[in-house]
């Protein structure tokens, strides 16, 4: 009887054996459902057998193969990489190749119609039918309800006489057809140096990874877009990542200009029947090119010719929740195992990918002027100390003035605090107590938009209380430090006939919000901007040519490794909103440290320098990415189990050379959504196998059901 290894979707870390019916032919790779206790679940064939050793009366059958091309080899080496390297199960790992297990079945068809040849006397509506179907292409009811101004009865009724015809339609694949001629630019010298690197990778199929380095404005996707011209030509697909969906509204347009069409779509807001049509085109081959948030990587690509990951620095790419992994370093890994290109492209790269390119294994290529001749912005620290703003506001007068300037030449002005809702924080001037989440270490937030307090971290809101929780006092509750909504407001009172919108993730919380206020903005209809990090990078709005930014400080405190790094990077992308095309920019930061590095060297415009001195700093620390970490997360719902346990599991640490175990202690985010957690932080040589240190260290210890140990390695954040 022959058998096969089948690997399940579920948290699970090998395949079972399961016997191969007879008259089913199976090989390594096809999409099967199995049973799996009293479950069946997907999976994918790991090996063919013709022996197990389960007793063959324990073995039970495939219940179901799919009629797809199996999986290539290259993903399932890539799943065991990225469950090896993250310590995660590989069945976790495969869940998220086969997030949409309904696209392995036969797609069911939509119902179209079509001109039939049926003859009756037509009225008014039915004529106008008749002529939106005259193209001969079919279309669903409802689009051709709207486009004719009709009711479905009527279009029934053309039916049920046959002048109109039913016929089957399936979802076409998106993005299958683009043209690589369609609208080819004209690069830059730099541009096309930097390009014909890329393209060479590309057409000798080598596994190259680039570090795409360019200031904000200098046209890296048009240099990443030759790469992908040249992929589309022969016949094979190509991945780009982005940190946040918001990025591809602008990107969407980009490319429909160079290609023709729009690139496939992969992220979290997509319809179930989006993600089954997209998914099995992928695996098809069909779909040509897909932006995607960072689990479009785990797609199973028929034959992928190329990866971009834009914005490489951005954090968002590192998954905390559930399976943790950094899509960015499982990126490159993805391109090292299928020998192709890796573009990791930034204008403020990471200390990580920098030190790469350094080290000689990344291909380094610099952009360092913006495209067209657009001038950098010039960028002014404002010291808060002596710039103060009036009291119970938050804008420098140097700052109003210079917005007041702004508005008058008819141009655009960006206010940027990463800061949603109206205060961080809200307290009690009688006695001083502070409204907190009751399931997080954290201070509820205000939103006079909604009313409510909210917590950011578990999504906890209560309403505005009237009076003091602690003293009963009433009218005592006071806002402090601002928001977006604050500064909202403040603009409002200096400014009331600028026309002002705010960008944030919980204002314009659905895709259409997003692109309708970015095509306001472009389009001129908005005079003032007040965002968040939505708003950062990968926007290009030419009339935007002053940007103020609220509190620089903000993000420089917390213990975090790489806070000033990040703070710099964000502030530095803010800053390249400034300023985009012919007419030229200036940016405000204000801070209450003016003489700190990151302040001055924005100041300077001097990115390469903050990089040398972040790394001599982290060379002395014997921190990444001149060592190695991992964090060990315990959390639970009681607090001494949790604590004692973390302290069992610190105590029974193994002791080797090159190692240091850090811990346990609480987490600065002590607890979150009613769990409390306390951190162990492992720090190593680079040489060491750290991954296989910590398996072996916590398969020893028994862990209760009520506790869980997550392991992540190469934290990002450290809360």
């Amino acid at each position: 009887m022959p058998f096969c290894s089948v690997l399940v979707t579920s948290p699970v870390d090998k395949a079972y054996d399961y016997a191969i019916p007879e008259g089913m032919t199976v090989e390594v790779g096809d999409y099967v459902l199995v049973p799996l206790g009293p479950r069946a679940v997907h999976g994918v064939v790991w090996a063919v057998s013709d022996q197990s050793d389960v007793p063959a009366a324990r073995v039970k059958n495939i219940l179901e193969k799919y009629d797809m091309p199996p999986m290539e080899p290259i993903m399932r080496q890539f799943i065991e990489w990225v469950a090896r390297y993250n310590l995660a199960p590989k069945g976790a790992v495969l869940k998220m190749a086969l997030s949409v297990p309904q696209a392995l079945g036969v797609p069911q068809p939509m119902t179209g119609y079509v001109l039939g040849d049926g003859k009756i006397d037509l009225n008014e509506a039915q004529k106008r039918v008749v002529a939106v179907s005259q193209d001969g292409l079919p279309r669903r009811l409802a689009e051709i309800s709207k486009a004719a101004d009709v009711s479905s009865s009527v279009i029934k009724t053309l039916v049920k006489h046959r002048v109109l015809e039913a016929i089957d339609l399936f979802a076409k694949a998106p993005c299958a057809k683009p043209n690589p001629d369609f609208d080819v630019p004209q690069l830059s010298k730099g541009q096309q140096a930097a390009a014909d690197q890329i393209l060479e990778a590309v057409r000798g199929e080598k596994g190259q990874t680039f570090l795409l380095d360019g200031v904000t404005g200098a046209g890296k996707t048009e240099v990443y877009f030759e790469a992908i011209a040249e992929i589309i030509t022969q016949g094979k697909q190509a991945l780009i990542l982005m940190p946040e969906i918001a990025l591809s509204n602008s990107f969407i347009t980009r490319f429909q200009k160079r290609f023709g069409c729009t690139p496939a779509l992969w992220h979290s807001s997509m319809t179930p029947a989006q993600r089954r049509s997209t998914w099995r085109a992928v695996a098809l081959g069909q779909t040509k090119v897909v932006v995607g948030a960072r689990s479009a990587l785990f797609l199973p690509y028929a034959d992928l010719g190329l990866l971009v990951v834009d914005e490489e620095h951005d954090q968002a790419y590192k998954q905390e929740e559930i399976l943790i992994y950094h899509a960015r370093d499982m990126a490159v890994v993805r391109g090292s195992l299928s020998k192709i290109p890796v573009v990791l492209a930034s204008a403020t790269p990471s200390l990580e990918s920098i030190q790469n390119a350094q080290d000689g294994r990344y291909t380094h290529l610099v952009l360092p002027d913006r495209y067209g001749g657009a001038r950098k912005p010039d960028i002014h620290v404002l010291d808060l100390r002596k710039d103060k703003p009036e009291r119970q506001h938050f804008i420098s007068p140097v700052l109003k003035d210079k917005i007041e300037e702004t508005l008058i030449k008819k141009q655009q002005v960006l206010l940027f605090l990463n800061r949603r809702g109206f205060a961080p924080l809200t307290l009690c001037r009688t006695c001083g107590h502070r409204i907190e989440c009751p399931k997080c270490t954290a201070w509820l937030v205000e939103h006079r938009r909604t009313h409510h307090l909210h917590c950011h971290h578990c999504g906890y809101s209560m309403k505005q209380p009237e009076a003091c929780p602690s003293c009963g006092d009433q009218d005592s509750m006071v806002a402090c430090g601002p928001g977006v909504e604050r500064i909202a407001d403040e603009v409002k009172e200096y400014f009331p006939e600028a026309r002002a919108l705010i960008m944030a993730s919980d204002v314009l919380d659905t895709h259409d919000k997003l692109s309708n206020a970015l095509a306001d903005i472009r389009e001129g209809r908005v005079d003032i901007v007040i965002g968040t990090q939505v708003i950062a990078k990968g926007h290009h709005f030419p009339l935007m040519t002053c940007v103020g930014i609220i509190d620089a400080d903000l993000g420089l405190s917390g213990g975090d490794l790489r806070a000033t790094e990040r703070s710099f990077q964000l502030l530095h992308q803010v800053a390249g909103r400034a300023g985009r095309e012919e007419l030229p920019g200036e940016v405000f930061l204000q801070t209450y440290n003016a003489e700190q590095r990151v302040m001055q060297m924005l100041a300077e415009d001097d990115r390469d320098g903050f990089l040398e001195a972040e790394a001599n700093e982290r060379i002395r620390a014997h921190m990444p990415p001149f060592s190695r970490l991992a964090a060990i997360i315990i959390s639970g719902p009681k607090e001494d189990v949790t604590r004692d346990f973390a302290i069992s599991l610190g105590r029974s640490a193994p002791r080797a050379d090159g190692v240091r175990i850090l811990g346990p202690a609480q987490a600065q985010m002590y607890r979150i959504r009613g769990k409390y957690r306390q951190r162990i932080l492992v720090q190593a040589d680079k040489n060491l196998d750290i991954q296989k240190m910590i398996a072996q260290w916590i398969g020893g210890i028994k862990v209760p059901s009520n506790i869980r140990v997550q392991v992540d390695i190469d934290p990002q954040n450290f809360l």
